[in-house]
């Protein structure tokens, strides 16, 4: 089997689906986006199509080391995001091409089935509640939240943000009780100095992780918070590559890491942070707010290795994929197709195709300081 070609396009809300075809009429799927730098993304993938086409994608590993090694500025979230995309669809091909899932060829499954956790929130606590209730009524068990003191954060707030914000995680926890996991994410747009104060203030409902309590550029901040809480600390979405995470482990700057296999590497790459991660009693929750490819390889994942705790999902495939992942008392059943184990629907994609999505821009109501969102 050879690669004849590689289609990239663009899928509405903001994602970019990836296509390999090959001589034996296999096409394999991946998913390699950055969100808001699709088109940059793309044309990544389009520069590596000349070493892939007429080459045998079961070779993943070595396709991925020649890719990354002769691209000679390695990593960074462009060219990883694209290596990532590239190498789930060289393991879709190589799993339908053995017969087996992907997973089946990581050593096997670990779980029977995997935990699924959704994003909710609202505008006030009363929101919020609600759509935590809705949100276990639907059959989720483990929720996410983010932070909500009624505007952007400053470097140093006041006792009246932290209670606000407080204020939204207590009525959810209250909504629907000590039994379901309720993490939080500060998305890296809190400092260290506000951190501090709000995962204190936090601690008595027990959040599940608080995720990127602070930018990832600085490790050593990142630790110091982790040392003065109980709280399990999360972050990862923003580091590439084994190399990314190996200071947050040698540090104990987070107990739980959140790779993202569209761009930190993909499947394999994950499986090795895993791995590492695991030396060092972490867990591994992978980031994953983009389209069902995505989270078809990151379900690949998570069911071979051992310290996996909760999978983020933005979309289960309804209106992408011709059979959705279907969730069960807060789970979803492994996938037992060979490769990733998904298809496209083309015909439900057909309004989908395309868009043109941009990052926020925020600014600080207070004096008009770009921040982060």
């Amino acid at each position: 089997m050879k690669i004849t070609k590689l289609e990239t396009f663009l899928v509405k809300p903001r994602w970019l689906f990836l296509k390999m075809h090959t001589d034996e009429g296999l096409v394999g799927l991946g998913e390699p986006i950055l969100e808001g730098r699709a088109l940059t993304v793309a044309q990544a993938v389009a520069e590596l199509e000349p070493y892939l086409v007429g080459k045998d994608p079961t070779r993943v590993v070595y396709h991925w080391q020649a890719m990354y090694k002769h691209a000679f500025y390695r990593g960074g979230e462009i060219l990883t995001s694209a290596l990532s995309g590239v190498e789930h669809a060289l393991w879709d091909l190589t799993g339908q091409a053995l017969g087996v899932p992907v997973y089946k060829l990581l050593g096997g499954p670990v779980r029977d089935r995997i935990k699924i956790y959704r994003g909710c929130g609202g505008a006030n606590p009363e929101e919020a509640a609600k759509a935590a209730k809705a949100a276990v009524a639907q059959g989720f068990i483990a929720l996410k939240t983010g932070v909500n003191g009624g505007r952007s954060a400053r470097i140093i707030e006041s006792p009246a943000w932290v209670e606000r914000a407080v204020a939204q995680f207590a009525a959810m926890r209250a909504a629907v009780g000590n039994e379901i996991d309720i993490a939080i994410d500060f998305h890296g747009a809190v400092s260290p100095q506000t951190s501090a104060l709000l995962i204190k203030a936090l601690e008595p409902f027990q959040p599940m992780f608080v995720e990127e309590p602070v930018q990832c550029q600085n490790v050593d901040a990142l630790a110091d918070l982790a040392r003065k809480t109980h709280i399990p600390i999360a972050t990862g979405e923003r580091l590439f590559t084994k190399w990314g995470f190996r200071e947050v482990l040698e540090k104990r700057a987070a107990a739980i890491l959140q790779p993202d296999l569209a761009h930190a590497g993909g499947i394999f790459e994950g499986r090795i942070i895993a791995g590492m991660a695991e030396a060092y009693y972490a867990g591994i929750a992978p980031h994953c707010p983009l389209g069902p490819i995505a989270l078809a390889a990151c379900l690949q994942l998570d069911a071979s290795i051992p310290n996996f705790i909760a999978q983020e999902h933005a979309s289960l495939g309804e209106g992408y994929i011709k059979q959705p992942f279907v969730l069960k008392d807060g789970y979803v059943d492994l996938p037992d197709k060979p490769g990733l184990g998904i298809e496209l629907d083309e015909a439900a994609l057909a309004d989908k195709i395309g868009h043109d999505w941009h990052n926020p821009a925020l600014f600080h109501p207070d004096d008009g300081t770009p921040v982060d969102w």
